[in-house]
């Protein structure tokens, strides 16, 4: 699979960190951040992830800034793009199973290396569930198209 990640100058060492760990499991990687340890406003890198990811580029991306929450507002801004924020590994699995989701964003400052790697294992290997969602993600293209999602009637 291949997985774009993202990070301003918070998140930047761990994003590369968890690009290494996921080439050794064999999926491609890109990082999209600072070359360095200079500042970055969390913004670009989180465009540069949910571009790749809503152009079909990567089939998934992770996102890192201090909280988590700044990438997730900038990722969800794209369309066709579903950033969730992610503090453990049931709402990494609920976010895919349950919203489809195809970002995920983490906390740099709050969550270690070892348990953000743990964390984007299960987003990626966790499918979307369907059924009854299914009918949720219809909604929220819904908005995504300027609609009111309680236009969207059919039944799943």
């Amino acid at each position: 699979m291949k997985i774009a990640l993202g990070a301003d100058h918070r998140g930047i060492e761990t994003a590369r960190a968890i690009a290494t760990h996921l080439e050794r499991e064999g999926h491609e990687t890109v990082v999209i951040g600072p070359a360095g340890d200079e500042s970055c406003d969390y913004p670009e890198p989180a465009y540069g992830v949910a571009r790749s990811v809503a152009d079909h580029d990567a089939e998934r991306g992770v996102l890192i800034c201090g909280t988590g929450i700044g990438v997730s507002i900038a990722a969800n801004k794209v369309k066709g793009v579903r950033a969730a924020v992610v503090h453990d590994e049931i709402t990494a699995q609920l976010s895919r199973s349950h919203n489809d989701a195809n970002v995920v964003c983490l906390s740099g400052d709050l969550l270690g290396q070892r348990l953000m790697e743990k964390i984007v294992g299960l987003f990626i290997k966790t499918e979307f569930e369907g059924g009854r969602h299914a009918r949720r993600l219809d909604k929220i293209a819904a908005i995504e198209r300027g609609e009111d999602p309680a236009g969207v009637t059919n039944q799943v």
